[in-house]
């Protein structure tokens, strides 16, 4: 479970950087360069899949209670 959430939260995070860069119009090639709405979603999907590693780092470790 740990491994799979941090592995999830790593591929988050690269899509939300290129759903940004192609929002923002740095990425070119695709449907999505120069929509804002990419620049929105990107970082929204990078920060998700930073939490979502967080956890994972945190699952394997004992709690205080434990």
């Amino acid at each position: 479970m740990k491994s799979a959430l941090m592995v999830l939260g790593a591929v988050l995070v690269l899509m939300g950087a290129v759903f940004a860069l192609q929002g923002l119009g740095y990425l070119a090639g695709s449907a999505m360069t120069g929509v804002t709405l990419w620049a929105v979603v990107g970082p929204i999907l990078a920060v998700v899949g930073v939490v979502l590693i967080l956890w994972g780092a945190r699952a394997g470790r004992p709690g205080k209670h434990g």
